[in-house]
């Protein structure tokens, strides 16, 4: 836990998590970009945090990531906390600058992972209460999306050209899913490759680390 200190001797920013979730990209980009901040453990079933206190207080939705700005602001959802995250530390090259094309690439990653990979296919395999025949669907749902990472990936080393970005981040989350679920990575080679070069740097060691995430990938906590 690391905590940033203010002039009344507050704390400043939090950031609230569960382990394994997408929360897990905010804390890798957390580490990458060198910030100082708190991290919040939440049960994500019962929403209570550690240390005491429900989750729901904080953030009545009761799901995962938050960042508690240095300004009291509550800042939710993983795309706008990454690419906060990244304009706080403007000199790792964490995201390219604002008003680039490549900005609007790490935008339509970013949103095509939330999306795409997690939301219109992870998303429903985690359901107990979907049916098995109706998982049969969003599994090919999720084969197609799976298919277009792993070409694109084929002739990059990361999703943008200009390099790692926190997009990087939030995709090597989303599709360590794939353990959790039991969907075959096999037939995906250079997304395969990506996830062991993302999953070696030390920022992403240090943050699954930190939420005992390791060995990774494992089941779902």
């Amino acid at each position: 836990m690391v905590e940033l200190i203010g002039r009344a001797g507050m704390l400043r920013r939090k950031f609230y998590y569960s382990p394994g979730a997408l929360s897990l990209a905010s804390h890798i980009a957390l580490i990458e970009a060198g910030l100082p901040f708190e991290a919040v453990r939440v049960d994500e079933h019962t929403k209570a945090m550690e240390g005491g206190g429900d989750y729901r207080q904080v953030h009545w939705l009761g799901y995962v990531p938050a960042l508690l700005l240095d300004d009291g602001t509550l800042l939710t959802e993983s795309a706008a906390i990454l690419q906060h995250v990244a304009e706080l530390a403007p000199w790792r090259d964490l995201a390219p600058p604002a008003g680039t094309v490549e900005r609007a690439l790490l935008q339509a990653w970013l949103n095509f992972l939330s999306s795409e990979v997690h939301k219109s296919g992870f998303a429903f395999l985690f359901s107990p209460a979907m049916p098995e025949a109706g998982k049969r669907i969003f599994r090919d749902r999720l084969a197609l999306r799976l298919t277009h990472l792993d070409r694109h990936l084929a002739s990059h080393e990361h999703l943008l050209a200009s390099g790692y970005s926190v997009a990087d981040a939030s995709c090597f989350v989303v599709t360590s899913w794939a353990n959790w679920v039991d969907v075959d990575l096999m037939p995906y080679p250079s997304l395969r490759a990506y996830r062991e070069r993302i999953g070696a740097r030390p920022a992403v060691q240090a943050a699954l680390a930190a939420e005992g995430m390791v060995p990774w990938p494992n089941k779902a906590p």
